[in-house]
């Protein structure tokens, strides 16, 4: 079974950065999407940045500019790069792997918290 660990969340002041990391437990298929979206309290869990199966990239407006989405060659990492960081940034923030091939699975890291505090 494919698992996702990501690590690299904290404590960090506004206009700080942090640098999310994400490794999947066995390697993948070739064919993917991995990305991260957050959930803050009393919200749903929302798209923040994915790495598509063809090499692109799509951003939430809210952090184009500030954040940079990246894969690692083994294709089983993904990295997430947050600078400029703001309170509304605070979530918990979600590894996010789709393997297309056998119903399209999808998978979640268990989270890595994200706080932006003064």
């Amino acid at each position: 079974q494919v698992q996702l660990v990501e690590s690299g969340g904290g404590l960090v002041q506004p206009g700080g950065s942090l640098r999310l990391s994400c490794a999947a437990s066995v390697n993948i298929f070739s064919i993917n999407d991995m990305g991260w979206y957050r959930q803050a309290p009393g919200k749903e869990r929302d798209l923040v940045a994915v790495h598509n199966s063809f090499g692109r990239t799509n951003y939430a407006d809210s952090v184009k500019g500030r954040f940079t989405i990246s894969r690692g060659n083994a294709k089983n990492t993904v990295y997430l790069q947050m600078n400029s960081l703001e309170p509304e940034d605070t979530a918990v923030y979600y590894c996010y792997l789709r393997i297309y091939g056998q119903g399209n699975p999808a998978y979640w890291g268990q989270g890595t918290q994200v706080t932006v505090s003064s």
